[in-house]
């Protein structure tokens, strides 16, 4: 079988051609720039095309099939050709759904948690020794890529994204994986650029319930009103099951779990994160796993990268950063963090970066969101404006918008790395927010700037 990538530096799309190449498939790919870790990956499993840029003499009609990544355009070179010739032109997961069909499909969808839910799911999964494949967003402990696709592995567990498949398929990707076992985590508006309003957004979702196999399970989180109110007035004959933050209790730093046989402690903490956890629990239940089986994996779970990840620590002191970006991760993430340690002062950094959040209308859905931090800091790199072609926004703008007229607003790196070299670290932890990388900066180092302040 031989299959051509176009755009196969995308997260995921260099990770499945990376699991179809270990699956015997002969695997080509381009790309007009292909960033790290992905070029490094592809190197290491000699799949890294030999020279940048689209070339439509790569595309024969000995390809059986092509994959079409979302960077590419409709105009794509490679792509044009592809179609000239009358090939099979899947997105990602039209072609992970064709290597899953004969297998049990769980696919975890919503605005927040999906990569922990699933995540939480794979090292369960694992721990117990069970054979599955799997669609993660990020990198995980224990598993060496973010793809595997085998033949003979009876389960995938995939995330779920709600956003459009590919230039020439834009339905969201979730709808494509016809769910054998779906989950919704929850409802917040996002991804203004194609879901110009919460209504377009809200009926990707409605789709996807509709989207589950016949005799299929929706698990569904109950505490979201919005989810509740979909799951509701969908008749369908699918199963439902419901799952609520369970209880807990914190005890100096550490989370744990209420369960009838006593308390399990936890690696990961926040309100977000016990709910994602329960999610997670009623998935597996569902797969067989008993809740025994379950308790004893999940308190080696250590979280998924950059989701609430610990950056360092001193003097009573600790970093954390978080993939956070949109209003509702954010408030969860503070609010994790801040009851975890109520007795430090938390500062907040959240770096705006997507086309969503560097929309003024859609600015307003930040309101209240960073309240809990007891300083707030937004950083706005200000070549985003320039890349995307939008104009500057102002700090009044930005006050207003997250409705905190105390908050500290940046828009080059290195003012924000002084400021914090010298707010001084006592009593005091740092939280940064970002699906970017503010600027390139080490946090490392820059925490040890706060450590010594």
């Amino acid at each position: 079988m031989r299959v051509h990538f176009i755009a196969i530096g995308g997260s995921v799309m260099h990770n499945l051609a990376i699991a179809l190449s270990k699956k015997g498939y002969l695997i080509t790919g381009s790309d007009d720039y292909i960033y790290e870790p992905s070029r490094t990956n592809l190197a290491n499993n000699d799949l890294l095309p030999d020279k940048l840029g689209w070339d439509p003499e790569r595309i024969t009609d000995e390809i059986n099939a092509i994959v079409l990544g979302m960077h590419a355009k409709v105009d794509n070179p490679e792509l044009l050709k592809a179609q000239e010739l009358g090939l099979p032109i899947y997105s990602y997961p039209a072609y992970i759904y064709e290597q899953s069909k004969e297998k049990i499909r769980v696919v975890v969808g919503g605005s927040h948690g999906k990569t922990t839910i699933t995540s939480m799911i794979m090292h369960v999964l694992k721990i117990l020794a069970r054979d599955f494949d799997y669609v993660v967003g990020a990198k995980l402990e224990g598993f060496e890529t973010m793809v595997k696709i085998t033949k003979d592995a009876p389960l995938i567990v995939i995330e779920g994204d709600e956003y459009l498949a590919s230039a020439i398929d834009r339905r969201p990707k979730f709808l494509l994986y016809h769910a054998n076992i779906a989950l919704i985590s929850g409802i917040a508006w996002d991804h203004i650029n194609v879901f110009p309003t919460y209504q377009e957004y809200l009926e990707q979702f409605k789709l996807f319930i509709e989207s589950i196999e016949s005799k299929g399970t929706l698990v569904y989180n109950k505490d979201d009103k919005e989810v509740q109110e979909l799951v509701s007035n969908n008749n369908s004959s699918i199963n439902k099951h419901g799952y609520k933050l369970p209880d807990f209790t914190i005890n100096k730093g550490i989370s744990y779990l209420s369960t009838a046989k006593g308390d399990i402690a936890l690696q990961v903490f926040g309100k977000h994160n016990l709910s994602n956890l329960a999610g997670a629990f009623t998935v597996c239940e569902w797969l067989g796993v008993s809740r025994e089986e379950f308790y004893k994996a999940i308190s080696s779970f250590k979280g998924a990268a950059r989701r609430l990840e610990y950056v360092a620590d001193y003097d009573g002191s600790v970093v954390y950063k978080d993939f956070a970006h949109s209003p509702s991760k954010v408030k969860a993430s503070i609010e994790a963090v801040k009851e975890q340690y109520p007795n430090n002062k938390l500062i907040a950094i959240v770096e705006l970066h997507t086309f969503s959040s560097l929309n003024e209308e859609f600015l307003r859905e930040y309101s209240d969101t960073m309240q809990g931090a007891d300083e707030a800091i937004i950083f706005i790199d200000q070549n985003s404006f320039r890349q995307k072609n939008i104009s500057p926004i102002n700090a009044l703008t930005i006050k207003k918008a997250f409705n905190r007229e105390d908050a500290i607003y940046f828009t080059d790196i290195e003012s924000l790395q002084l400021y914090i070299s010298e707010i001084g670290h006592k009593e005091k932890n740092l939280l940064f927010m970002s699906s970017g990388n503010f600027g390139g900066i080490n946090l490392v180092n820059l925490s040890d700037k706060f450590f010594n302040s």
